[in-house]
């Protein structure tokens, strides 16, 4: 199952930011209300009509009781229709623009895979050599599989080893704030081999966010601002909101907690960026080798294709550096930029053979901004209207049974939970039906919750305390496992939420391992 966690902005690149962008907000946000006809590439001719789509935008809206969303449609680099909707701060009556700057989430990673792909045509780093070597002060590591292959590229297809990882960080929560190297040290773990899998790690862009820092010599910030962001003329782009910006800003509100305090990330490079809509169409049109005459060549056409083509299996989709890539979306090759959380929700759609970019932002968590993509595009594809209409009549298939459990795993296993503050005892009692009894410390033993197997594996949930409050939040802890044997060793990881119910939420991964109990005499 792919694994989609969005984190949020660390305190010194937020700073950073804002001081670098402060300076401009003036010049860039005051005019908020004037349309950007001076942008490149936003000459708008043969506009198609949109009003279908505006209108169940509005009804939606209204239905959801959505805050604001705003919408770009670009083709053959021409922006054709770019609006906002609704409110970016409700209490203040502040409407959304084209131009407000949204939490774009994990689209970040598309801007931090283009960076890296910018430090491989200097020749500043090697995108098959190990990303260690490109790390100053921590490494990543692993208890059982050879960390020198998790390699640049690995980590940006998401199969270097590295699993799930989310941390954001409100004021006043009970959780500590870690430095990035501290982060890497506890958390960049590889759980496994290298090469083996594709598993979604917000981590793993984070430590890449890192890279760019390291090998450029300037902070992450500052090099998307130089390098990406002003030379495609992205005015309305930055890593996290400072002070002074945040009335320019979509406020971010869940759907359980409303209202969200600004918050910052333990991985910017995989999700800090903000964004307003048009400039995320520059980036989309620039990612469609559009060349407008206001963007810097600031990648190769032929480095571009690399990051579209270059793919790993990702649970039945492909994924290449930094975008989703999907064979058959409705009769056209689509590529995706697409994060998002309780809070805010972002799109950009690529059809490349077509020219054309989508770009839906929104400051909750409501998926319908994915149903606008698609109601955008077919205005402009009336073949995919019509393979997009077909397949909602298509029934979904049956949802395989259960699977027992594989005879090599059935027994008791006996071993620990790794943790930064040392080891936490473990033992699994797993049934020939199925049923996997699990003991935590010196903790009640209990049920592991939805077991499921596989032929050299298990998954299943349980509520416990593994000792790491700090990092996690105070206890009972949601606990996930995946586990894999190898060797007759069950070794793989765990993944700590924090208690269901809380306003901020984490999921960190710490080491199992279990070995067969000695048999009782």
């Amino acid at each position: 199952m792919t694994k989609l966690f969005a984190a949020l902005p660390v305190p010194s690149l937020w700073k950073v930011a804002s001081v670098a962008f402060a300076g401009c907000a003036c010049l860039f946000f005051a005019a908020s209300s004037l349309r950007a006809q001076s942008q490149p590439g936003t000459v708008k001719t043969d506009m198609p009509d949109f009003a279908r789509v505006r209108k169940f935008i509005r009804e939606q809206m209204v239905a959801r009781s959505t805050p604001s969303l705003a919408i770009a449609v670009a083709r053959r680099g021409k922006i054709l229709w770019e609006e906002g909707f609704g409110w970016a701060d409700r209490e203040n009556r502040i409407p959304a623009t084209e131009n407000t700057p949204y939490y774009v989430a994990s689209i970040s990673k598309s801007f931090t895979a283009t960076a890296i792909l910018i430090l491989q045509e200097r020749k500043l780093l090697n995108l098959d050599r190990p990303v260690n070597d490109y790390l100053s002060t921590t490494r990543v590591s692993s208890p059982a599989w050879d960390a020198s292959q998790a390699t640049v590229r690995r980590v940006a297809t998401h199969t270097s080893g590295l699993t799930t990882y989310a941390q954001s960080y409100y004021a006043g929560q009970p959780i500590s704030r870690l430095s990035a190297d501290e982060t890497i040290r506890r958390y960049g773990i590889l759980f496994w081999p290298p090469g083996d899998h594709f598993d979604y790690s917000n981590l793993g862009y984070g430590i890449l966010g890192e890279v760019v820092a390291q090998v450029s010599g300037k902070s992450y910030a500052d090099f998307l601002r130089d390098e990406v962001f002003w030379p495609l003329g992205m005015t309305r782009a930055s890593l996290g909101i400072g002070p002074g910006l945040e009335p320019y800003a979509a406020v971010r509100y869940s759907s359980q907690f409303g209202r969200q305090p600004q918050a910052e990330s333990a991985t910017p490079g995989a999700s800090g960026i903000y964004c307003s809509a048009h400039d995320l169409a520059l980036f989309g049109m620039f990612h469609l080798k559009a060349h407008l005459p206001g963007q810097k060549a600031i990648l190769s056409d032929a480095s571009i294709d690399a990051m579209q083509n270059e793919t790993v299996d990702a649970d039945g989709d492909r994924y290449g550096l930094g975008w989703w890539v999907k064979a058959n979306f409705f009769g056209y090759r689509g590529v995706l930029g697409q994060g998002g959380t309780d809070d805010a929700q972002a799109w950009l759609q690529l059809i490349p053979s077509e020219e054309i970019a989508v770009v839906v932002l929104s400051n909750t968590g409501d998926t319908f901004s994915e149903t606008v993509v698609q109601e955008a595009l077919s205005v402009l594809l009336p073949s995919f209207r019509e393979k997009r209409a077909k397949a909602a009549n298509i029934k979904p298939p049956d949802q395989p049974t259960a699977a027992p459990p594989s005879p090599s795993l059935v027994g008791d296993w006996i071993g620990f939970i790794q943790t930064y503050r040392g080891k936490v005892p473990l033992t699994f009692a797993i049934a020939r039906d199925g049923d996997v009894h699990a003991r935590l410390g010196s903790q009640l033993r209990t049920l592991l919750d939805e077991a499921q197997f596989t032929k050299q594996g298990l998954m299943g949930r349980l509520s416990g305390d593994p000792g790491t409050e700090e990092d996690t939040g105070p206890p009972p802890n949601v606990m996930d496992f995946e586990l894999y044997l190898h060797n007759g060793v069950l070794n793989g990881a765990v993944t700590v939420s924090g208690r269901p119910g809380l306003r901020f939420g984490t999921a960190l991964c710490y080491w199992v391992e279990l070995k067969r109990a000695a048999p009782t005499k």
